[in-house]
């Protein structure tokens, strides 16, 4: 079975499957583990200015040997660099740093600022042909519905925090209108054990020859969920992407629907988000 690609409300069509760079340190650590990537098939990699490592990446886009056209760039705008004609100067530097002519995905990154005046900038960038997708990240208070309201281009993904654990349904239905699709961050729970050792997932790993991680990632892929695990260890970078050659049941995908507990692993009340993240400016 080959990669799955999800069309978004764009006509564009990107990789479902993806590797995610945050919290990796530094552009040389980055470079290595998207080299790695690449060589094992992956053809997305999920980054960020606030992750202070899109020059790792596009250093690995440069020397993969791979076409520019086969690699799908995601990366996001931080709060700071919120506003029209701030934004448009922002979307240049992102572009120095990444070394390419465009940006396949570009997202908001938080819902603080002036988000609206960015996104403005956003679909500017669109029409220039600096970007081709554009979208947004934790996004999920009343200010989504400002925004979609607002928005001539409506947004493509929204990225948020989804598992098995905490599956996000009523926001789906939030944004089902509009075609927008859900990215995940934390897909595999931020690693909780109790979520990994479901007994679930360790039937369906010892059925289909998987390891319990697969099996969850491989739930995401045909929950038509964007994911994009994050590793460094090449085996695991290897495994994670091992889960298009079976095929899990509807009884089987019913099974792990019913584990969703509404229980996040991110907490930080509004208030406490933007009080937090307004403190940081990345470096450029």
């Amino acid at each position: 079975m080959n990669q799955t690609y999800v069309t978004l409300n764009d006509g564009n069509k990107i990789p479902q499957f993806g590797l995610g760079v945050y919290m990796i340190p530094g552009d040389a650590e980055t470079k290595k583990a998207c080299m790695e990537a690449f060589c094992a098939g992956y053809r997305h990699i999920d980054t960020a200015h606030a992750y202070q490592n899109e020059r790792g990446v596009g250093a690995a886009v440069k020397e993969s040997g791979i076409s520019r056209g086969e690699i799908w760039i995601t990366t996001k705008l931080w709060p700071s660099e919120y506003g029209e004609g701030k934004t448009q100067a922002a979307i240049d530097k992102m572009l120095s740093r990444l070394d390419t002519d465009y940006i396949d995905l570009l997202l908001l990154h938080q819902q603080f600022g002036d988000y609206i005046g960015a996104w403005r900038d956003c679909e500017k960038a669109v029409a220039a042909g600096k970007v081709k997708s554009i979208g947004i990240s934790n996004f999920e208070s009343e200010r989504l519905e400002e925004l979609l309201t607002k928005a001539s281009i409506k947004p493509s993904v929204l990225q948020v925090e989804c598992h098995p654990y905490y599956q996000q349904k009523e926001l789906k239905k939030r944004i089902a209108s509009y075609g927008t699709v859900i990215e995940s961050w934390y897909p595999i729970g931020h690693g909780d054990r109790a979520l990994l050792n479901e007994a679930v997932f360790t039937e369906l790993a010892e059925k289909y020859g998987k390891n319990n991680v697969q099996i969850i990632l491989r739930w995401h892929i045909q929950e038509g969920t964007i994911v994009f695990p994050k590793s460094t260890n090449p085996n695991h970078i290897q495994d994670n992407i091992n889960i298009f050659d079976f095929e899990l049941t509807e009884g089987e995908m019913e099974r792990i629907r019913a584990l969703d507990k509404g229980v996040r692993f991110f907490n930080m009340s509004l208030e406490e988000q933007e009080a937090h993240l307004s403190a940081f400016v990345p470096a450029d």
